[in-house]
This record gives C-alpha cells, sequence and structure tokens, in this order.
C-alpha cells in the first residue's frame, strides 16, 4: 500500500509509529534489531564473491568473526567487482546502481548496487523524513496529496535521484517542475521554470544541498524581476497580488524579495556537508528551519534530525554503525600495520568526535566501510534504560576537502592539478577554511628555488593556472564560485624553504591535508624569520 493510501486510511499515530516509531526504541532494542540484521547480511555476504575476496577464506559466523576477519574497508576493496556492475558477485541482486564521483580514485565514477531489499528501506525511511520534516512533536505531521515541492535534485543515476523517485511512487505531492522535465533542464533553467510555477502553485517542500538551496532562495528577487507580464499570464490572480504585496513590503523595507515573502513551507530538507553553515540564513529567508537528513551513495538513507532541528539519529535497518574514534585514526596514521578498535552505537561517548564505519544491510556490498564522514556524539543518554544517542554531522574526513558538497578534493587531486598546471610548485598543504561562514579551499604553496630566479609569478597568476585545471579536474568545481558567491581558491606564497624548514624546527612534516590552524600559524610564522636557500641545480 502507498503511503498516500496509508495517509487515507490510518491514523496519524498509526502512520507515525510505521515510520518514525524508530526514534522511541531503547537503546538496547535499537542494537538487537542492528544485531539480528548484521547476522543475516554477515551470512549473505560470507557466501557472495565480494565477501570472499575480502574474507580469503575466513569464517564469518559470529561478532567476533566479523571484527577479526574483516578489516575496515575502503571503496579500492570492491572496486574490481562493482565497476563491472555484475550482480552475481553481490550478496543479493541489484536493482539499481547508483553512482557518484570517486574522488582520489583512478576510475571517474565510482558505483554502488541497492538491492531491492534495501530500496524498500529508503523508501520508508524517506518518508520518515518527509513527516519529521513537517512536525512539530510525536504524531503530528501535516501532509497533504494537493503540496508541492521545488526541486533542487541531481537526478539518477546519482543517490539523490532516488527522493524524487520515491516520492512520486509513494505520494501525490508534485515537484516544480516535474521530475522528468527537470531532468531535461538546465540548473539555471530548472530554478526559473521551478520558481514561475511556485508562483502559481504555491511551495509547500523544499529540498536540496544546503548550499544549493541557500544559491537559489538568493535568487529570488533576480527571477521574480525576470517575470513579465507575458510570463505571469498564466498565475491566478490571488497569486499575483501575494507577489505585488511582497514586492511592495519589500521595498517599503529597501530590502530584496526573499522566499518567505511569498511562500509559507511546511517542509524544509537540506542534505550534503557544510549545511550547518547556511542553516541560520536559510532560516530567515524562508522562515522555517531545515531539516538535516544524512545519506550516501555507498550506505544509502542513514539518519535524519528530527522537529528538533538539533542533531540526528540513525536508521536501524539502513546499516549497522561502527564508530572509529580520533585517538584510533591518529594510530592508524603512525602506524599502518595498526588494527584499530570501532565503537559500536551503545559504546560512544558524549562530546566524542568519530569517523562513522558502515556495513550496509538487506544484500548490501559494503561492509565495515569508511565512507568518509566524521560525526560527533552531542547527547548520550545515561538512564538505565536510555534512548538513542544524538549525533552532529562535523565534515568529511581530514583527508578529504568536501567544500559546500560540490567538489571533494584530495592530495592526489591537487598534485594532478599541479602537475597539469605545469606551475613550478614544490611543497604544499591545502586547507578549508571560512571566509564570511563560506567555506573555500586554501592553498599554502612554496615554489622551487629556480623559478624565483627565471621569473616572477604572483599569487593571482598562480590561483587562476590552478582555477583552470580544477574545473578539468572537477567537473563540478566550476559550479562553486557562482553558488558560494567567494572565490573557492585562495592562494598563500610561502618563502622558498619553508616547507623544510617547518620540518627542522618541528621535527616532523605538516599535515598535506586539513592540518591544524595552530600548525597552519606555525607555518606562517617562520615568514617572519630571515633565512636563505641555496640556489639549487
Amino acid at each position: 500500500m502507498r503511503f498516500e493510501d496509508k495517509r487515507k486510511t490510518l491514523s496519524k499515530k498509526e502512520i507515525w509509529e510505521e515510520y518514525c516509531g524508530f526514534l522511541d526504541l531503547s537503546l538496547d532494542k535499537f542494537m538487537q534489531i542492528q544485531h539480528r540484521l548484521l547476522n543475516e547480511q554477515m551470512k549473505l555476504w560470507e557466501s557472495s564473491e565480494i565477501g570472499q575476496a575480502i574474507l580469503k577464506g575466513k569464517p564469518l559466523s559470529t561478532m567476533k568473526d566479523f571484527y577479526k576477519h574483516i578489516p575496515l574497508t575502503t571503496y579500492d576493496d570492491y572496486a574490481d567487482l562493482l565497476l563491472s556492475k555484475d550482480s552475481s558477485v553481490l550478496p543479493s541482486e541489484a536493482v539499481l546502481w547508483i553512482q557518484t564521483t570517486w574522488e582520489g580514485g583512478i576510475h571517474p565514477v565510482k558505483v554502488a548496487p541497492y538491492t531491492e531489499n534495501m530500496l524498500k528501506s529508503f523508501q520508508r525511511n524517506v518518508i520518515a523524513c518527509l513527516l519529521l520534516a513537517t512536525s512539530n512533536g510525536r504524531n503530528d505531521f501535516h501532509v497533504s496529496d494537493k503540496d508541492t515541492i521545488l526541486y533542487g535534485l541531481a537526478p539518477l543515476p546519482y543517490a539523490t535521484g532516488l527522493v524524487s523517485l520515491v516520492f512520486e511512487q509513494e505520494t501525490d505531492i508534485k515537484f516544480l517542475p516535474p521530475v522528468k522535465e527537470a531532468q531535461e533542464m538546465s540548473f539555471s533553467e530548472r530554478n526559473k521554470v521551478g520558481f514561475k510555477q511556485g508562483l502559481a502553485q504555491n511551495i509547500d517542500y523544499f529540498f536540496g544541498l544546503g548550499s544549493v538551496t541557500y544559491y537559489i532562495s538568493k535568487s529570488l528577487d533576480s527571477m521574480s524581476s525576470d517575470s513579465s507580464s507575458s510570463k505571469l499570464s498564466s498565475i491566478p490572480l490571488y497569486r499575483l497580488f501575494t507577489l505585488a504585496k511582497a514586492k511592495r513590503n519589500s521595498r517599503k523595507e529597501n530590502r530584496p524579495l526573499i522566499p518567505k515573502d511569498l511562500f509559507q513551507l511546511k517542509g524544509f530538507m537540506v542534505a550534503g556537508t557544510d549545511n550547518e553553515l547556511y542553516k541560520d540564513d536559510l532560516e530567515e529567508l524562508w522562515g522555517i528551519r531545515p531539516m538535516e537528513i544524512f545519506a550516501g551513495t555507498e550506505p544509502t538513507l542513514i539518519g535524519t534530525e528530527t522537529w528538533e532541528r538539533n542533531g540526528l539519529y540513525f536508521f536501524p535497518d539502513a546499516c549497522f554503525y561502527e564508530f572509529l574514534p580520533i585517538s584510533e585514526r591518529n594510530k592508524m596514521k603512525q602506524d599502518p600495520n595498526y588494527i584499530p578498535r570501532t565503537c559500536e552505537l551503545d559504546e560512544v561517548c558524549e562530546n566524542e568526535t568519530y569517523e562513522i564505519v558502515l556495513s550496509v544491510l538487506k544484500g548490501g556490498a559494503f561492509m565495515r566501510y569508511r565512507v568518509g564522514d566524521m560525526y560527533r556524539c552531542v547527547f548520550v543518554d545515561h538512564n538505565e534504560k536510555g534512548g538513542l544517542p544524538k549525533f552532529k554531522y562535523i565534515d568529511r574526513v581530514p583527508e578529504i576537502i568536501d567544500i559546500a558538497g560540490f567538489t571533494r578534493i584530495t592530495q592526489t587531486s591537487i598534485e594532478t592539478v599541479i602537475q597539469l598546471s605545469g606551475l613550478p610548485i614544490s611543497n604544499f598543504c591545502a586547507k578549508k577554511e571560512l571566509e564570511n561562514s563560506r567555506p573555500f579551499l586554501h592553498l599554502y604553496v612554496e615554489l622551487t628555488p629556480e623559478s624565483m630566479y627565471q621569473r616572477a609569478i604572483t599569487i593571482e597568476v598562480i590561483r587562476q593556472h590552478l582555477s583552470v585545471y580544477f574545473h578539468y579536474v572537477d567537473q563540478d568545481y566550476k559550479d562553486l564560485k557562482k553558488i558560494l558567491g567567494i572565490e573557492p581558491l585562495q592562494i598563500t606564497l610561502l618563502k622558498v624553504g619553508t616547507f623544510e624548514l617547518y620540518e627542522n624546527n618541528y621535527g616532523q612534516s605538516i599535515e598535506c591535508m586539513n592540518p591544524s590552524m595552530h600548525e597552519i600559524q606555525k607555518l606562517l610564522a617562520l615568514q617572519e624569520l630571515n633565512y636563505e636557500v641555496e640556489r639549487r641545480g
């Protein structure tokens, strides 16, 4: 039975219990579900070709086996078998393959299989997010068959395309513009058409990357100005009155037209990275605070905030969750052979930050998988029958610089860009930093000694050259400047010999990717010293 049919035949309480009842689970009950589903998954995975490739003949019958015989994995461990999209190697048959960019990989994309049972869980959890986005508390949600949603999602084969698919299959909610039409439009055209249709029909929901929803929201005034009388002819008179009144009020207050002047959202959902940087602005623009949901190509939809908008809870049926403490990550970096200890959900500590490790349930391919995300536990119920821990999404792991959910930059990709550019850069470190609460990539670079004698190279020349090749290496990078409203790449040029001097002074080299601000400050402090570097060659 479709959700739409359930909505018309069941009570709100019954619907809530079916989709959002997991929120009322005790931690013990949650873990029971986790272990039951993991045991089912282990049996499927052990007998599959992809499982055997990693297990190498070792048994997988107990939780002890799970931790002892399955190492922490990355996409490299699965690529050879998955990239051919051959279901025969999987624990269960794939009915759909989802893809995303493979950051730092030798292949341009990575693909992930979705089984029928995975899709059923995904479907149920998407509806849970829809209910929670419109709720003010338990059993209280506001969904109608006449609702509309502004289309702000990437289509299939990207994971966000699954959300629109679920909405279309399970509800009568209408996308603005309709999904099939939207997929054929450019980003700019889709926004303009969606806005015009929203003027005519109202907008009840908005869902997209936090950075993208902010960009669209800030573009509202210019899009309304582009609406000529001929373009407005199909808009009902009462909506035209709303538009005229909104414009009059905004002029009176000497400010641009903003979304809450025209629309009263029932639900607002954002996904991706850096959402925390946009939440306050988005709430001011729309009059409703966005609710974060948490998903990924490989693990599906794993968690959501609630009406409280102050942290997420994980769904019990999407993945089995492990948490890798920062202290254990550091030991792994120092010793590649070190076998780290992870925590299960009932072992996490309040105010601690973890890298999440996921085993995809329901016949999924990935086990003990490092998806590359960091979370901080913000609440643990210390009562005897405690409820579920609550988390905040922090960012990608330090080895990956994700800017606004649009681009994922690794050491390898930076090295590739430098090589392609032909610039005489001998050393660099890269850090994700903020300017006016907007993220950007800051490269601290050192040129070769020879270049200093051959030609003058300015910061602007370096930035322009690298930007060209970032566009080439990362197709999404080109949209960053437009989306962020700031230059996404900033350069600091260091004196020749700075990185060597840092290592000599502090006994170790600076982290190449996302060093701490303390390390950056120590690096910059060396610029005040007078030191000479011998010309080489």
